[in-house]
């Protein structure tokens, strides 16, 4: 299990994510989306000062709401980083149960939906070592916001989609340990 530094401020805390996010994510290609609204500035990255999961529910509720609320070229996802709560990543995974019943219950299902990114990360039946839980490992835990129509448009213009997990596993097998541990990317 990871630790997280509790003595990072809110900008150290987007840098680490940030860097994340460039040398990961858009620099090994794992997310062929992820370029195009990082170039164009369309990431808001929202650090959560909670600590707990309550505290946690009720700001991801404003940001669900910021994003539907908002043009998507303002902001076309949102990455909720929040450092202080859910660094078990068996009561992180539970939460995220908590996250889907919220764009229920706010009437977003079909509009935008929650994805995962954690520093323990660990695919359900996998070793907690193995290097395929590497594709959802970030410096903290994050709730990612995004758009439907967003995912939509990307899927349309990248004619293998379904492929980007297999091509994900493969990437990271090809790197290794030793490569991510290079990328210097978390958990911070």
């Amino acid at each position: 299990m990871s630790t997280p530094n509790l003595n990072a401020d809110d900008d150290a805390i987007v840098a680490a994510t940030r860097k994340w996010l460039e040398r990961a994510v858009i620099g090994l290609n794992l997310c062929p989306f992820a370029k195009s609204v990082h170039v164009k500035e369309q990431v808001r990255y929202v650090v959560s000062n909670a600590t707990t999961p309550e505290q946690l529910l009720e700001t991801l509720m404003d940001e669900l709401q910021r994003l539907s609320d908002t043009s998507p070229e303002q902001i076309d996802t949102t990455l909720l980083i929040h450092p202080f709560v859910l660094n078990d990543f068996e009561d992180y995974n539970e939460f995220l149960d908590v996250a889907d019943v919220a764009v229920e219950d706010m009437q977003l299902d079909g509009e935008l939906q929650v994805a995962s990114f954690h520093p323990d990360y660990q695919f359900a039946d996998s070793d907690a070592n193995d290097i395929a839980n590497y594709t959802n490992r970030a410096p903290y835990p994050i709730l990612h916001l995004l758009r439907e129509d967003s995912i939509a448009r990307a899927v349309d213009a990248f004619p293998e989609a379904e492929e980007i997990f297999e091509k994900n596993i493969a990437t990271m097998e090809k790197l290794g340990h030793e490569g991510w541990d290079k990328l210097d990317v978390g958990p911070a």
